[in-house]
């Protein structure tokens, strides 16, 4: 089983949020460090005692999973992954939301949320976040007692979903790729061995 979680918020309340990716490593804002505490006590009373633990090299998802990892009150010790890094949003990063849309337009954002599309200028290497997750699900043992946990961006995370033909058909039924920060999905393997995602986008 993977535990697929997107880092808390890194925009405070009436902050205009932006496109912050791989060149813009961004602290967690106070809610944001709450929402990776409840993620961690959420996966605490779940009963999920992680085995692997992946994380982002950027600080907002090092924090999370420090948090969550801090509540698991084993002494397990997470691995630093480049493949869960965010996305360079190119001439977008760190631009608002409208200064975005101005300049690719609604197609273009449509398109990267609900096909991992990306859009023009963008800096995204699909084919190797695409195979670097089927590495991962194809060499990770069923082991539903001792689940993957991934700390990432949504950036990233959406690519998990298009490492499987299972996986991508499920998506089409998905309103978003996206995970909300401080959310998280689950792949796991059914009994045919197949995987599938029971869970997308839940925040507890």
């Amino acid at each position: 089983m993977f535990i697929i979680v997107r880092h808390g918020k890194t925009f405070a309340a009436g902050e205009a949020p932006r496109r912050i990716g791989a060149r813009t490593d961004l602290p967690l804002t106070d809610e944001g460090e709450q929402e990776a505490r409840r993620l961690g006590d959420h996966f605490a009373e779940l009963g999920w005692r992680f085995g692997k633990v992946l994380v982002s090299p950027l600080l907002r998802a090092q924090r999370t999973a420090a948090h969550i990892l801090a509540a698991q009150g084993t002494a397990i010790t997470a691995e630093e992954a480049d493949f869960l890094a965010e996305i360079d949003h190119g001439p977008d990063e760190n631009q608002t939301e409208d200064a975005v849309l101005a300049r690719i337009g609604n197609a273009a954002l449509r398109a990267w949320d609900h096909a991992a599309e990306p859009p023009p200028g963008w800096i995204v290497d699909a084919p190797a976040r695409i195979g670097a997750w089927a590495d991962l699900f194809a060499r990770t043992p069923a082991d539903r007692d001792a689940p993957v946990l991934l700390v990432t961006s949504n950036g990233a995370a959406r690519f998990a979903l298009l490492a499987d033909p299972a996986l991508s058909k499920a998506a089409e039924a998905l309103p978003s790729l996206k995970l909300p920060t401080g959310g998280y999905g689950m792949i796991r393997r059914n009994a045919d061995g197949r995987l599938e995602v029971p869970v997308w986008g839940q925040r507890p």
